[in-house]
């Protein structure tokens, strides 16, 4: 058998898998949909998430061997920040998940109501039915299920508002601690060379961290688990369009950190530009009429002005990509899956609900992409300040990258 008809046979035998009759009589148009949803997406997203993980264990295998471990440089703080924000925040982090979690069931039923209002409700060839020994006209049917819907909204919102106002309350208490730690270390080293530089750090650098102390775990498990609730339901729905739902997320797992990195590069460099700024801020209050000193002052200003306008056009660069990807599945959806309903292979109320669930997959997906921006950002952050007061450097220099240990800025 040519190695054509074994391909063909293949895609068959997986669209029958997922129970879609795959055959001749299917419209040309749909062969290819079929063939990118159930093959070649699973599969670059298979090869994808493999490479991804071996290159990130490479990396954690040859930083370990590369970097001796150091003992902390400021008391009260492990040299990585999980370990700092986990110390210090380990009840409440607790705390976070489980609301987290709590979430996720009125979630689904958030999906779930809409498919049945518009399925059960509206369909008023079934009407008077009996629920639990109780009858129900088609009117009283909706307003029962509508104000089901209205308690889950009122319930997730109130889940949200909850979590929000603690994760803040646990920001800023960890923000306060941090500060303070880094404000002792800096006290008890009055002879440090860089003492102009504590300035924006207090002010400036520590605020990230904080604000990031209390996501750390509670981000992750509440998108994660929001991005699996709604694939869920999506592929109970249809699996065929809850494959959909994953065919451009390849291509966001390739560029996008790749693009990341470089943003990365360059929010690290616009670290070391505003503490070189502070520096020379600090000489000039020393020596006021110190004219020599305007002249690196004002190149201060336009190196940080060129930095942080890169970091601008790639950031905004990430979000424009992101947003034409996320936009392309709901082509499929109104392609594909209008062919479903014409077939009867699921109904209308499915689509609708399958196209609400779709707007809201986007939105944790974009919050999973922005905790690994953070993650990697406050990283950085964490472990300049970390090296701020280290007075010795690593034996082995390793090569900046946004899960490898930064080698100390030069004082």
């Amino acid at each position: 058998m040519p190695l054509s008809d074994k391909y063909h046979a293949f895609v068959h035998w997986v669209s029958a898998a997922v129970g879609y009759d795959y055959h001749d009589a299917t419209p040309d148009w749909v062969h290819p949909f079929i063939h990118l949803i159930l093959v070649v997406a699973p599969a670059l997203l298979t090869g994808v998430s493999a490479y991804l993980i071996f290159h990130r264990v490479r990396k954690f295998l040859r930083r370990e061997k590369a970097i001796e471990p150091r003992p902390e440089r400021i008391r009260g703080l492990h040299a990585g920040l999980f370990g700092s924000v986990l110390r210090y925040t380990k009840r409440q982090q607790v705390i976070m998940i489980v609301l987290s979690l709590t979430a996720l069931p009125i979630l689904y039923l958030t999906l779930e109501l809409p498919k049945q209002i518009v399925n059960n409700a509206l369909d008023t060839d079934r009407f008077p039915i009996s629920y639990f020994g109780f009858e129900f006209d088609q009117v009283t049917f909706l307003m029962l299920l509508s104000g089901l819907y209205l308690l889950a909204i009122i319930l997730i919102g109130l889940n949200k508002y909850s979590l929000n106002v603690f994760k803040g309350f646990v920001a800023e208490r960890f923000l306060r601690r941090f500060r303070l730690l880094v404000y002792r270390q800096w006290r008890n080293d009055p002879n440090s060379k860089d003492q102009s530089e504590i300035v924006p750090i207090l002010a400036q650098e520590v605020e990230p961290i904080g604000s990031f102390a209390a996501e750390v775990l509670t981000l992750p498990i509440l998108q994660g688990g929001t991005l699996a609730t709604i694939l869920l339901f999506m592929f109970i729905q249809d699996p065929v369009l809850g494959a959909a739902a994953l065919t451009v997320l390849p291509i966001q797992l390739v560029l996008l950190p790749r693009l990341q990195r470089r943003v990365n590069a360059l929010s690290r460099k616009r670290i070391k530009e505003v503490r070189v700024l502070g520096r020379h801020l600090s000489d000039q209050l020393h020596d006021p009429d110190g004219l020599a000193l305007l002249i690196p002052t004002g190149a201060s200003f336009k190196d940080l002005e060129h930095v942080r306008r890169r970091i601008f056009l790639l950031k905004f660069f990430i979000k424009a990509l992101n947003n034409f990807l996320t936009a392309l599945t709901p082509f499929l959806f109104y392609s594909l899956g209008g062919y479903f309903v014409i077939e009867g292979r699921i109904s209308l109320g499915a689509l609708v609900a399958v196209l609400a669930a779709h707007k809201d997959f986007s939105a944790p997906l974009k919050e999973l992409f922005r905790y690994y921006q953070t993650l990697e950002d406050t990283r950085i952050r964490y472990q300049e300040i970390v090296l701020f007061f280290s007075k010795a450097k690593p034996k082995k220099k390793v090569a900046a990258t946004p899960d490898v240990t930064l080698t100390a800025v030069p004082a």
